[in-house]
């Protein structure tokens, strides 16, 4: 199983830049946005809406980035990969790593200490 490592200082930075409330409240709505993008990612591929996958992929790397979730940054990017490839195996197998990742890093931002935020 892959490990999940959040990056610190991209964590730490957002909250010299916001504050801790103003931190907390980014995160609260980017951990709300990647739950219903990942939902999406799952509800496109299922109806063959490439240009949505696409979309809700990319939307992902931004907001992972953002959170240090680097590991479901590159996922997602390993994802628009394989739909520029026009490869649906792989395509298929991403999607399951890009949720069984994504719900492991959102997991894993929930249980950090409030003071870490």
């Amino acid at each position: 199983m892959e490990q999940i490592a959040l990056d610190q200082d991209r964590l730490g930075a957002l909250c010299q830049q916001l504050g801790a409330a103003g931190a907390e409240e980014v995160v609260a709505r980017a951990l709300e946005e990647l739950t219903g993008r990942l939902s999406r990612c799952e509800e496109a591929f299922g109806a063959g809406e490439w240009t949505q996958l696409r979309r809700n992929g990319r939307a992902i790397v931004a907001i992972a980035e953002q959170l240090g979730m680097m590991l479901l940054a590159r996922v997602a990017r390993d994802l628009t990969q394989a739909l520029d490839r026009g490869d649906g195996t792989a395509l298929a197998a991403i999607l399951c790593r890009l949720a069984r990742v994504g719900e492991r890093s959102l997991g894993a931002l929930w249980d950090l200490q409030e003071p870490a935020l």
